[in-house]
């Protein structure tokens, strides 16, 4: 209904062959199929997805002639689609390399569609995307108002079938999300607002979505949607920046590497933030009528013992 009310004519799929292999793209060109949509397919993106990705994908929507994208898949994918969209609409940009930053793009993207697979990224959301330029090891993270897909279809029934191990990194990932984007120096009251109730909804319901409790993973779709309305104003922090670089050199997973690293950098800066930190220690419902030498210690211990009971790999050789 929603391709019919914007007049779409034809579609570049965009997904991954992983998700093509387990039939959850299949969900999606089912119901083209059955509506009599036109659109080619184009699954060639990595987990970290590389300029190589975008270019390949700009020369298969020139191909096919497809005049909207639907991105069918984690953040790499839409990523990906959102490298794509912009290419093709400011060919002045077909390098890629150039869209690393806050680039000032002419033309909005070609109309992206974007349905996520995992509870994490809320790529779907957001004004960014990050591309990884593999020559310099580099992984580029492009800002820009003129990505943000014209439609966005949070469904569960395509998060269903994540790996446990994913569906646990892309919910930290989540946690991240709100964590930084609640303490960056950028916060304020309306993203504070997005990124308590985001906190209070993936403490609550994370290990339950991991079991497949369809509430459970329902809420974690809602709360990694509403945390991405919040960071994407505000931006995020130190695991980020660290993230890119174990992503950029040793192709680290992005959810792994943001689980990993979030208790650490939580020690860090709790001590600059600790009315803060109390908050979120009443997001996830902890008892905080406590000194204030022990703030710190209760909160990225929570953090800890989930990241833990989810099967997160707790220091950087785990992960090699």
């Amino acid at each position: 209904e929603e391709i019919e009310k914007r007049g779409f004519k034809k579609a570049l799929v965009v997904s991954d062959e992983t998700l093509l292999k387990v039939g959850v793209t299949q969900l999606v060109t089912d119901l083209l199929d059955e509506w009599n949509k036109d659109y080619e397919l184009f699954t060639k993106v990595k987990q970290n997805p590389s300029i190589e990705n975008v270019k390949d994908g700009v020369a298969a929507c020139k191909k096919s002639s497809a005049d909207y994208i639907i991105a069918v898949g984690g953040g790499s994918v839409i990523d990906a689609a959102k490298g794509i969209g912009i290419v093709i609409k400011n060919p002045e940009h077909a390098d890629v390399v150039s869209l690393e930053g806050a680039v000032t793009t002419i033309n909005k993207s070609l109309p992206i569609i974007a349905l996520p697979t995992t509870s994490g990224t809320a790529a779907e959301v957001t004004i960014n995307y990050v591309i990884t330029d593999e020559a310099r090891k580099v992984k580029m993270v492009c800002v820009d108002p003129n990505d943000i897909p014209v439609l966005a279809i949070v469904d569960t029934d395509l998060m269903a079938k994540m790996p446990v191990s994913v569906a646990a990194s892309t919910g930290l990932d989540a946690l991240t999300h709100a964590i930084e984007g609640f303490i960056t120096k950028g916060s304020w009251e309306m993203t504070d607002m997005f990124h308590l109730q985001a906190m209070k909804l993936i403490y609550e319901n994370l290990e339950k979505s991991v079991a497949k409790d369809q509430i459970a993973m329902d809420n974690m779709g809602l709360a990694q949607y509403i945390a991405g309305m919040g960071f994407s104003n505000v931006g995020l922090g130190i695991v980020h920046s660290i993230t890119q670089q174990l992503g950029a050199v040793y192709d680290s997973p992005h959810g792994v590497a943001n689980a990993l690293l979030l208790p650490y950098v939580m020690e860090f800066n709790g001590v600059v933030v600790l009315d803060k930190f109390r908050k979120i220690g009443e997001a996830f419902s902890l008892d905080m009528n406590v000194e204030d030498d022990r703030v710190i210690g209760i909160v990225v211990g929570a953090v800890r013992d989930l990241s833990k009971r989810l099967g997160i790999p707790q220091n950087l050789k785990e992960i090699g």
